[in-house]
């Protein structure tokens, strides 16, 4: 396939049309943003790794029954994927306390809660992308009754994967956000990705931050932190 104009550029990637009008091309970026992109900066490598990481996981999930957007893998930094129409929630799931979640209930990061949480922020920079409820959600029509059943149906099956799936190579997933998409057939897949920009993921043994956080809390070394995902999950050895 062609690459055509580019459509988007984001805060991480680019999106560029194709002479399929069903398929684009996604471009990672290193650049990093924080705060809703009050702080920006670079990590080296970490688009390449942000999109193969995703590619793989996005083939495991397929193979758990969790639909993606995933086509095919160009080159370390560009990938084929289907074109979506986004649904305009982010979908985070927790599984121990961190972040805006601590922030907000005064719960003390790494608190394991009784059970994992969803939350859908309405995606809009402009408002700092605000936590809605369902009831919301389908008030001002972002999605149907049936698509946040889908969508939150698919969330859980990706957290109850990736948790065990980190678990095994050392990893504990904290916290991550997803976003969906809608073919032109109307199909609801996971789109977006799964890497250390959008996933907590802290050291089982030693409880390292693994992720952003590194990034955005000036914790130091954000490159080492992704490239040690990235190699425990079998790449550059």
């Amino acid at each position: 396939m062609k690459q055509l104009d580019m459509i988007y550029e984001g805060k991480a990637k680019k999106v560029f049309l194709t002479d399929d009008p069903n398929v684009v091309i996604v471009d990672y970026k290193d650049d990093a943003t924080a705060f809703n992109g009050l702080k920006k900066g670079t990590i080296v490598g970490k688009g390449a790794i942000n999109n193969r990481m995703t590619n793989f996981l996005m083939r495991k999930l397929e193979e758990q029954g969790v639909p993606t957007h995933f086509v095919e893998e160009i080159d370390d930094r560009k990938t084929y994927v289907k074109k979506v129409d986004i649904i305009p929630l982010e979908v985070i799931i927790r599984n121990k306390a961190a972040g805006s979640f601590s922030k907000r209930l005064g719960i003390p990061e790494g608190t394991a809660l009784k059970c994992s949480t969803l939350e859908f922020s309405y995606k809009d920079d402009d408002l700092g992308d605000p936590l809605i409820n369902s009831y919301m959600a389908k008030a001002i029509g972002a999605a149907t009754q049936e698509e946040i059943d889908t969508i939150t149906d698919y969330a859980f099956k990706v957290n109850d994967f990736l948790k065990a799936f980190f678990r095994e190579i050392g990893i504990e997933l904290i916290d991550f956000k997803l976003e969906f998409g809608k073919t032109a057939d109307g199909t609801i897949v996971l789109a977006d990705e799964i890497s250390p920009d959008t996933c907590r993921y802290w050291d089982i043994e030693t409880g390292e931050h693994l992720d952003k956080d590194r990034f955005r809390r000036d914790l130091g070394d954000p490159e080492g932190a992704y490239q040690e995902v990235f190699k425990r999950l079998g790449f550059g050895e």
